[in-house]
């Protein structure tokens, strides 16, 4: 029996140290490239360009972050994002959580239809031709709204608002509420709300990280650059930074290097505010993921 136990606690630590090398070297493999776009984004860009940076930067420098900074353009591209941002999250709450709510009960009249009725936008789109018509038509071109309302309804963050409520709120628990005399909208306001803090805060991530990350429609819609998130605007930076046209040998080089160098900066300035939004909503976003994950 003791070397069966022996045996056995051997293998457990064979296992447990095989396990620490693989996680520690998974983690170096996601670790390591953001490592590298920090340190590239203050080493010298020819230090860069010549493969000299690895483990540490080379010839610091931050000529790249306060070329970025000191744009008038980025910080308006910053302020813009940040309405957009704080807006489609408001907007977003408001209608995936009672609408998640909804479709939850099996009580809500043409539950069916509703839930057939938000799968086929799921896996098909109209195409980027009637979206734009769509948009034109309700005279929302060069509009923050138009940036703003196609993002505040994402059906997968509805289905998994839908799934949190199915699997977390005990029908006793709202029993007891009908029985004390609660309706519907207070039941749902001081019963299921407070209980619904996880879902609501990894929602609210959700749709603050991709409106934040979003360029696309900005692109599509907006013609005033006074207007442009954040993400355009850095786009236009690499851009012209980039351009080549009409140079003399020098000077295509000496754009190569600040597209190259800006580059790095560019991401680190337009995900520190996410990156620093994250460790708000951490402590609940493994149990709202987890409960609202999609069951067969």
């Amino acid at each position: 029996m003791n070397s069966k136990i022996k045996k056995r606690s051997a293998g457990d630590r064979f296992f447990y140290i095989v396990n620490a090398i693989f996680l520690t070297f998974l983690a170096i493999v996601i670790l390591y490239p953001v490592y590298f776009i920090i340190i590239a984004s203050i080493s010298d860009p020819d230090a860069v360009l010549g493969g000299q940076v690895f483990l540490y930067p080379v010839k610091i420098t931050f000529e790249g972050f306060e070329k970025i900074l000191h744009r008038s353009d980025i910080w308006r591209g910053y302020l813009n994002t940040i309405w957009y941002t704080l807006v489609t999250v408001i907007l977003s709450l408001f209608v995936t959580i009672p609408a998640g709510w909804a479709l939850s009960r099996k009580t809500t009249p043409g539950r069916k239809f509703w839930m057939v009725f938000f799968i086929i936008p799921m896996f098909f789109g109209g195409g980027l031709i009637p979206f734009y018509n769509v948009m034109s038509g309700l005279h929302l071109v060069n509009s923050a709204w138009a940036i703003i309302l196609p993002a505040i309804l994402s059906v997968w963050n509805l289905f998994m608002t839908k799934t949190f409520f199915e699997s977390s709120i005990p029908e006793g628990l709202l029993e007891a509420a009908r029985i004390d005399g609660a309706g519907k909208f207070r039941t749902f306001l001081e019963i299921v709300i407070p209980l619904a803090k996880p879902i609501i805060a990894v929602m609210a991530l959700y749709y603050a990280v991709g409106q934040w990350n979003s360029y696309f429609n900005a692109m599509i819609f907006l013609q005033d650059e006074t207007k442009y998130p954040l993400q355009l605007v850095l786009k236009e930076i690499l851009i012209a930074s980039e351009s080549t046209v009409g140079g003399s040998g020098e000077t295509i080089l000496q754009q190569y290097r600040l597209a190259n160098q800006l580059k790095y900066v560019s991401v680190i300035v337009s995900s520190l505010p996410v990156l620093c939004l994250y460790p708000f909503v951490q402590k609940y976003f493994a149990q709202g993921i987890m409960l609202g994950s999609l069951k067969d």
